[in-house]
């Protein structure tokens, strides 16, 4: 069953080996960690399925990494001492893989290193219990509704599943909130940003996909798409979406939020 569901950001800022006193300007987010995790040891779950933007992205399919366990390091960062180590849950991601053979495109590969997007929140998040098996994914290019459908798909796995699962949605929102932002500055990053939180709380999945392309473009995101399945996996369920945190200190947009289920 689905036991818990959020949104995260994955700056790599955000390691304190990395980020060092500039942690101080995202004190508002690692808060929002803290409690997240709180909620998630709660929950007990027994596998984390996490949603990267940066993994192995295919054009034409979402990707399941199958490696029997995997590594995160941040040295492409500067960090060459805060590792990570995580054991997958090759049964679950086979009957995700089987159950839609034909339904929707799933390449399997098979890598050892996760990439930052899943790194960076389970830093935090496996702080207290390291031993949940994890399903990482990445998503595809496909459009906006395939996601949706991709996330159906996922919640029909979980509930299929016999195990207590947790789903990480990571992505940074805007990346163009201000002069100094790495993709340059938009005048639309802080209203995609403004408009993606209010469809958020107001739970509208229609009002996200439909959302204004020439805005999505301008606001220069990287989560959308993560988004987006884990709007699909949570589709028809109880739930409230809480805030824990919103921030732009770098001039990206970082959400931490929570799906809260009633």
């Amino acid at each position: 069953m689905l036991v818990f569901a959020a949104i995260v950001p994955h700056p790599p800022i955000l390691i304190p080996q990395i980020g060092k006193d500039n942690l101080k300007k995202l004190k508002k987010t690692v808060a929002a960690f803290n409690l997240l995790e709180e909620d998630l040891n709660a929950a007990r779950p027994d596998v984390i399925v996490v949603i990267s933007p940066h993994g192995e992205v295919n054009f034409d399919a979402f990707t399941i990494n199958t490696n029997q366990s995997y590594s995160a390091s941040f040295e492409n960062f500067g960090d060459f001492s805060t590792r990570l180590r995580f054991n997958a849950d090759l049964g679950f991601i086979n009957a995700l893989k089987g159950k839609n053979e034909t339904k929707l495109p799933i390449q399997l590969v098979s890598e050892l290193k996760l990439d930052h997007g899943a790194a960076v929140p389970l830093f935090y998040l496996t702080r207290k219990n390291n031993k949940r098996r994890i399903v990482p994914i990445t998503y595809s290019m496909l459009n906006y509704q395939k996601h949706i459908d991709f996330g159906v798909a996922l919640k029909e796995a979980i509930f299929g599943s016999d195990k207590r699962i947790a789903i990480i949605a990571s992505g940074d929102l805007s990346h163009r909130l201000s002069f100094q932002s790495p993709a340059g500055f938009s005048p639309r990053a802080k209203e995609f940003d403004k408009k993606l939180i209010q469809l958020l709380k107001k739970k509208s999945v229609d009002g996200v996909v439909g959302l204004d392309p020439e805005l999505i473009e301008n606001a220069g995101e990287c989560g959308l798409r993560s988004f987006l399945i884990l709007l699909g996996a949570i589709q028809k369920m109880n739930y409230e979406f809480e805030v824990l945190s919103y921030e732009a200190p770098f001039g990206v947009g970082y959400l931490v939020g929570e799906m809260k289920f009633t």
